[in-house]
């Protein structure tokens, strides 16, 4: 009886991997820099990236959904001031910007501002 319950225990463990694998599978690895993927609906806005796009504006603790052709991805810009600017292919899911170039423009979180 005791082998069966590990038995089912590794099972149970290795079915909760496997049906978390796909919320992971399109991003790039998160860097700490750059902020972490976020796989719910919680994002607090909405940016949609169309072909005059150049550039996005975000605030450091805010969590943005993108979308682009029919896509989109959501991230929490935790950075922390450590990442200013930085090529958004750098955390989008790969073929979402069919190759081109946008800057992301992080300000700083105004939680960690002095207001002094």
């Amino acid at each position: 009886m005791r082998t069966l319950r590990i038995h089912l225990s590794r099972l149970a463990i290795a079915g909760a991997f496997a049906l978390a694998a796909p919320a992971f599978a399109n991003h790039p690895p998160a860097s700490p820099n750059l902020g972490s993927p976020i796989h719910d609906a919680s994002a607090g806005r909405t940016i949609t990236l169309d072909a005059g796009t150049k550039w996005v504006n975000v605030t450091g603790g805010e969590t943005v959904k993108f979308v682009a052709g029919g896509k989109s991805f959501s991230w929490n810009f935790d950075t922390y001031g450590t990442a200013p600017v930085f090529d958004l292919d750098r955390i989008a899911p790969e073929g979402m910007l069919s190759g081109r170039t946008l800057k992301v423009y992080v300000a700083p979180d105004p939680a960690y501002s002095s207001s002094d």
